[in-house]
């Protein structure tokens, strides 16, 4: 019974969050255009609703992954520590990870002439965009690798 609860309340966040952003997208691409940006940009008139609901749904779900993340470690932990542990190990060597990318991350200013944008033009935002970045290029590398790996055990089991 509890799994048919947890689908059902999945299941309607999923349809709730997918209406939302199908009424916002369909707002920011017919709602019409603005005023020119500087006199050279087409700006459409929903674009910070676009980007706040984008913020919105990163937070839910950065928040979320957090939580269920510890709540699994301590489930998982009740019943068997070294499998807790192993979660725990996963959770360092992600931070690890972000850890090393902001390190290599490129902090020299960009030759950038605008005014608005050279608060972000500081080694701490550079770097952290770098850190998204190459964070982004070793986990597809790694999902690639898994992939083929489930697939190579997969042949060798048959």
């Amino acid at each position: 019974m509890a799994v048919s609860k947890i689908r059902k309340i999945s299941s309607w966040t999923l349809i709730a969050c997918t209406v939302i952003s199908l009424v916002v997208f369909a707002l920011f691409f017919f709602g019409g255009v603005g005023e020119l940006y500087k006199g050279e940009f087409k700006t459409p008139n929903y674009t910070g609703l676009v980007l706040n609901w984008m913020y919105i749904l990163f937070i839910v779900a950065a928040v979320s992954a957090v939580l269920f993340g510890i709540w699994q470690f301590i489930s998982v932990f009740k019943t068997n520590p070294k499998g807790g542990m192993m979660g725990l190990a996963v959770l360092v060597l992600f931070a690890g990870m972000l850890f090393v990318t902001f390190t290599i991350g490129n902090g020299e200013k960009l030759p950038i002439m605008g005014e608005d944008i050279q608060k972000y033009n500081v080694p701490f935002w550079l770097k952290t965009a770098d850190m998204w970045l190459y964070s982004t290029y070793v986990l597809i590398v790694l999902i690639v690798l898994a992939m083929i790996g489930g697939s190579v055990k997969k042949i060798m089991n048959k």
